[in-house]
């Protein structure tokens, strides 16, 4: 008689420099988008969760914000965010970006082949990469100490699915930790704030966007099939209101356009987003900002 198949399960943390592609690689992993995404560093602010479950396994990803020098107490957040998602952990996943290679990047992969869990180097977007580069940058990790090393791209999925056969073979045998149809832990109320804070990323240059938060400070759902949302948009100076506001309130409309677009597709419903924007000076420094943006060590 034939024994039947092990179960196996854990936590994978994700880790690398800001910009990498961590949330880009989650999204793709988990089938949805629970993470956002954007070219501005440092755009993951919370350690986030994804869930990818399968016949036999299941895998629970942790997206962390880029390793950084931190220079504010959201920094220090974020990089608290950081060292709480290794904390029994069962994997990890350190991925670089193969197109820029920097000392950064090698002090992070040496720094964490010391972590006792098994663990995988991920070179991504290979998409954008001659193979005879690739081949020279693997070489120069040949002794990286780590159990594999995967070329991949987030973005096209190539390698992908000897990721996740890799990264399963290992984990322990364990419980399912949550239901086969769920995907994140994230409150709904902070994914569309982050929906929100993607947006405005997206469309807002130099270093406004490194000082944006986003409040929502109500979800009135009027009928089955239609919401009302409102938020606030926080900057640090009346200069950036400005900006984020645009001449005739454009640039405000753009991103809450965009913004509802993605909403109604995560809600299933019909939503009036609207938006505000006020000043706080030096949130990103004031502890009591910052909580009320859910930026709070557990």
């Amino acid at each position: 008689m034939t024994e039947a198949k092990k179960f196996r399960s854990g936590f994978v943390t994700i880790v690398g420099r800001p910009n990498v592609g961590k949330s880009t690689l989650m999204n793709a992993l988990v089938g949805e988008k629970v993470a956002i995404v954007s070219n501005r560093p440092q755009t993951t602010r919370n350690r986030i969760m994804g869930v990818m479950t399968r016949d036999d396994w299941q895998m629970v990803f942790l997206d962390t914000p880029g390793i950084h020098t931190p220079r504010t107490k959201l920094g220090n957040y974020m990089m608290q965010s950081v060292r709480e998602a290794m904390d029994g952990m069962d994997g990890m996943m350190v991925l670089v970006d193969a197109t820029a290679v920097g000392e950064h990047d090698r002090s992070i992969v040496k720094e964490m082949a010391s972590k006792k869990v098994p663990k995988v180097l991920l070179l991504n977007k290979i998409d954008l990469l001659q193979p005879e580069k690739l081949l020279a940058l693997i070489a120069s990790f040949a002794d990286c100490g780590y159990d594999a090393i995967i070329p991949i791209s987030a973005k096209t999925g190539d390698g992908l699915e000897q990721l996740t056969t890799t990264m399963a073979e290992k984990l322990p045998e364990g419980p399912k930790y949550f239901p086969d149809d769920m995907m994140t832990d994230q409150p709904e109320r902070l994914i569309v704030a982050e929906m929100i804070r993607e947006k405005a990323l997206l469309h807002l240059r130099d270093e406004v966007p490194h000082g944006i938060g986003v409040e929502i400070m109500g979800m009135i759902k009027e009928s089955d099939d239609f919401m009302e949302i409102h938020a606030t948009i926080y900057c640090e100076r009346d200069a950036h209101k400005g900006i984020i506001i645009g001449k005739r309130g454009a640039m405000l409309q753009q991103i809450g356009t965009e913004a509802r677009h993605d909403i109604e597709n995560l809600l299933d419903l019909h939503v009036n987003l609207k938006l505000w924007v006020k000043v706080r000076p030096d949130w990103r420094n004031r502890m009591d900002d910052l909580r009320t943006l859910g930026y709070e060590s557990k």
